[in-house]
């Protein structure tokens, strides 16, 4: 199967000499690839030798062998023998080789004791002195790790397995023997073997069998790559393609990947998925699998991993995003109602660790769920002490934008009772936008536009004009009846002039002019068109100028007003057909 490496050194000036038909040993079969492909050659890294193109496809085909299993012990022993003896005299070609070494680690395992003694001979060579080179590579120290932890599986033989044993005492103390050798190698070059990335895995492998405390035996190193940080971003790419183009495979790899995460070691008691939620890059990984999974998936996650442990994972400064992700890919499920239980008992723990986004997530979710609406309003107001005395509940608006507690928002100690002093708005942050938008979906919008109702015309600009608030003032006004609406409109006006001007409040009051009747139009119209020369001046307020056609208003009212009319008709029986 693998062909004879040509061991000649090239020739000066880049000459080289004409291979005679019998040179190599491997006459028809070198040749069978054009340029000598199946040959192993020099590649890339400082002349390293690699195992050729055939020999790679055959390991990788003998990988694949034993992924399906055998049906008894007499063909497994069968088919382990003659791969090894395919690899006898290239084990250190095939153990450098990244398909080799994966198919031998695995061959390792179903090897008797005198099988894993012949290749880690083979290996050290004749004195040991290349086991150095081999634990220190990054494919063959996987594979000494792998041929030194077969120790432990011969040493804890069961009762049954006992005569066996004794009948293959003289095999065992052959790999016993290669396992002291190397034991000696790495002594003498301990600087080395510890310093090394790879070597020093090796040692403490070694450590631990030496001491009789060795794990079970390695998994597959191919799925390693799903808690590593460069390969998490590569996992989490291909799962967000498959979902688009390929659904089942998609549901495929959701499932194998928790299924291996899952099954990591953790202490006793304790789902080795808390951990992983805890780690930068797999928590990422986990995220994007909980926002492209399935419903009994989510299910499955939350009863037997996450369940009574969702608060303390929100106080986590990098698990609480897989929580957020899980409550809102549980909002369409009646999952969500469990999930909302278990958070509302941290509320305020979880407002205390800034971890808001928690917090705006479980929102959305009673939005889209349209449950425990009222519930989760209640705790709120609790938590920024605004809930007692009910003549606090009009001024929740600026608590919940600027996520401050009544007392440090106002200035005001609670044995002040009731007392109110009059603060301008200000604090608005992105958290706190983000919440009250959410809020804003709600069945019931009465508490909050009341409280905007309270809000006096300069703080109503400040809002429209802040970078966070402008998007709380744009969802309330656009989400409220026209009666709702003209209270706040009149509130609004003398403002119109300066939000047309501003970048941010511009926006805003295309928003509500969208959204707005005829009449309401008819009145930010009318102060508008008096301060003409200033709007088609200004760089934002010549866009509303010409959107509102505020010329056509100045000259052409009642033509106007005719338009106006049936665009709002337009509006009106769009709407009525998209619902």
């Amino acid at each position: 199967m693998l062909t004879k490496m040509d061991e000649r050194k090239p020739l000066k000036q880049g000459l080289k000499k004409r291979r005679q038909p019998d040179e190599g040993g491997g006459g028809g079969e070198m040749k069978r690839k054009r340029g000598g492909e199946t040959g192993q050659k020099p590649q890339g890294d400082g002349g390293k030798k690699r195992l050729d193109a055939l020999s790679v496809g055959y390991f990788r085909r003998v990988g694949d062998r034993l992924t399906e299993g055998f049906d008894d012990d007499e063909e497994k022993e069968m088919f382990v023998t003659n791969v090894l003896t395919e690899v006898k005299g290239k084990a250190a070609l095939v153990a450098s080789d990244q398909t080799g070494s994966i198919t031998l680690q695995r061959l390792l395992q179903l090897s008797s004791p005198e099988q894993v003694g012949e290749v880690l001979a083979e290996l050290g060579g004749e004195s040991g002195a290349d086991f150095k080179t081999i634990s220190c590579d990054r494919c063959g120290g996987h594979v000494v790790e792998s041929a030194v932890r077969q120790m432990s599986r011969f040493s804890e033989s069961s009762p049954e397995e006992t005569n066996t044993r004794e009948e293959e005492e003289g095999t065992f103390e052959a790999l016993e023997a290669q396992v002291l050798c190397l034991s000696g190698v790495v002594r003498d070059n301990s600087a080395e073997f510890l310093g090394h990335v790879h070597g020093s895995h090796v040692v403490r492998t070694l450590l631990h069998v030496l001491a009789g405390c060795i794990g079970p035996p390695r998994t597959d190193a191919r799925a390693v790559s799903v808690i590593d940080a460069a390969a998490s971003a590569v996992f989490q790419t291909m799962l967000t393609v498959c979902h688009r183009k390929r659904p089942k495979l998609c549901k495929q790899l959701l499932k194998r990947i928790m299924e291996y995460l899952s099954s990591r070691s953790a202490a006793p008691g304790v789902s080795p998925l808390l951990v992983f939620l805890k780690d930068q890059a797999s928590s990422r990984l986990i995220d994007t699998v909980i926002q492209l999974a399935h419903k009994s998936l989510l299910c499955g996650l939350y009863k037997k991993h996450l369940k009574g442990q969702l608060v303390d994972l929100a106080l986590h400064p990098i698990a609480n995003f897989p929580v957020q992700r899980l409550t809102a890919a549980s909002a369409k499920y009646k999952l969500f109602q469990k999930l909302f239980d278990e958070l509302l008992q941290g509320l305020e723990a979880i407002l205390a660790a800034g971890h808001m986004g928690v917090i705006v997530q479980l929102a959305e979710g009673c939005a889209e769920s349209e449950e425990r609406q009222e519930e989760l309003i209640q705790c709120l107001l609790h938590a920024f002490h605004c809930a007692e005395p009910g003549s606090r509940h009009v001024r929740c608006l600026p608590l919940f934008m600027s996520l401050l507690t009544y007392e440090v928002y106002y200035h005001s100690d609670a044995a002040e009772g009731s007392a109110q002093t009059e603060v301008p708005l200000s604090s608005i942050c992105y958290h706190g936008s983000r919440l009250v938008q959410a809020l804003a979906k709600f069945k019931d919008r009465s508490l909050l536009l009341s409280s905007l109702r309270t809000l006096t015309p300069a703080d109503l600009l400040t809002l429209a004009t802040d970078p966070a608030g402008s998007h709380v003032l744009q969802a309330l006004i656009t989400s409220s009846s026209d009666k709702g609406r003209g209270k706040i409109l009149k509130r609004l006006e003398g403002q119109y002039v300066k939000m047309a001007c501003s970048r941010l409040g511009s926006r805003v009051l295309e928003a509500v002019w969208n959204s707005s009747s005829v009449s309401q139009r008819q009145n930010i119209a009318q102060e508008l068109v008096g301060c003409e020369s200033q709007l088609r001046s200004d760089q934002f307020a010549r866009h509303v100028w010409a959107k509102f056609a505020l010329s056509h208003f100045a000259h052409r009212k009642a033509h106007w007003q005719e338009i106006q009319t049936g665009e709002s008709k337009k509006r009106k029986l769009f709407s009525e057909i998209l619902e």
